[in-house]
């Protein structure tokens, strides 16, 4: 005869076990951030804010790509290292939670920003983030109060123009009105 034996209570609680960790393993690495699309101007600064969470102490390493150009950062983990790249030295901040500080922002460093988070396992996922850098046009802006300084030097000499040009023109009546009146009138005037 078949005897059939129901799984104990131990047997239950190591299958659950496993196959908990089992699910936990599929989402080990976590990268939640609030806003992947960035918008600053040239010699701003801008914050990636990411926050990280994974088995162990993760690395951390930021990326950047812009056309055919891909370069590392930086690489870190809390507590044990930073590396960050000669080019980044001095405009980078590095944070635990996975989060990086770009600071003196320049046109070039429009691109797309990715965050790789590996763990002690070995396992890693990525999140990518878009960055548009817009110039400030302090050449237009120095343009147009130039423009609007000559315009006014030229408004006020034409106003001075005007000014002489009507000056002259009341001189020039008066005295052709002095030369068409007699210079001795003989005309009395003769009492009523």
């Amino acid at each position: 005869m078949w005897h059939f034996r129901l799984w104990d209570v131990q047997d239950v609680a190591v299958f659950l076990s496993i196959t908990l960790y089992m699910c936990h393993l599929a989402e080990a690495i976590s990268i939640q951030s609030p806003q992947r699309s960035l918008t600053r101007s040239v010699q701003e600064d801008v914050f990636f804010s990411v926050d990280v969470t994974c088995f162990g102490i993760p690395t951390i390493q930021w990326t950047f790509m812009s056309g055919a150009v891909s370069r590392t950062i930086g690489t870190w983990q809390s507590g044990v290292y930073t590396n960050i790249t000669e080019d980044y030295s001095s405009r980078v901040q590095s944070f635990n939670n996975g989060s990086m500080g770009l600071s003196d922002l320049q046109l070039q460093d429009a691109g797309y920003y990715v965050v790789t988070v590996t763990d002690t396992a070995g396992s890693s996922k990525d999140a990518g983030f878009v960055l548009k850098v817009n110039e400030v046009l302090y050449e237009d802006l120095q343009y147009l109060s130039v423009s609007a300084l000559a315009l006014a030097f030229v408004a006020a000499l034409l106003m001075l123009a005007t000014w002489l040009l009507d000056k002259a023109y009341r001189k020039i009546v008066a005295c052709r009105r002095r030369k068409e009146m007699p210079e001795n009138d003989a005309t009395e005037l003769q009492p009523l």
